[in-house]
């Protein structure tokens, strides 16, 4: 059993930074690949960022790509993902969820936390 909590929401104005952490207690923590996820009002939840166990593999969206950077700290079992140049089509509860193996859908994904709001104002 792997819990994750989420923090570093909150409200951002377009074109500002938030760094988000996904912080995990449980079993070996470089044994999982975790992922964030966002899931805007009315629509589906959708892929942002993912990284392997021991950070040797990122994944992102397009959407995000060269804008946000997922990392970890095993030692501190802890993902990060800093979001810069944000924009108010970012703004949605983020999710993290780990797994054994890296992935892009949701559905390969066993353990999630209980989400953080992102509110990017233009």
């Amino acid at each position: 059993q792997v819990h994750l909590v989420e923090s570093g929401g909150g409200l951002v104005q377009a074109g500002g930074s938030l760094r988000l952490s996904c912080a995990a207690s449980g079993r070996t923590f470089s044994n999982y690949a975790v992922g964030w996820f966002r899931q805007a009002p009315g629509k589906e939840r959708e892929f942002v960022a993912a990284i392997s166990g021991l950070g040797g593999t990122t994944y992102y969206a397009d959407s995000v790509k060269g804008r946000f950077t997922i990392s970890r700290d095993n030692a501190k079992n802890t993902v990060y993902l800093q979001m810069n140049s944000l924009k108010p089509e970012d703004t949605a509860v983020y999710y993290c969820a780990a797994n054994n193996f890296i992935g892009r859908s949701n559905i390969e994904y066993r353990y999630w936390g209980q989400g953080t709001q992102v509110t990017v104002s233009s």
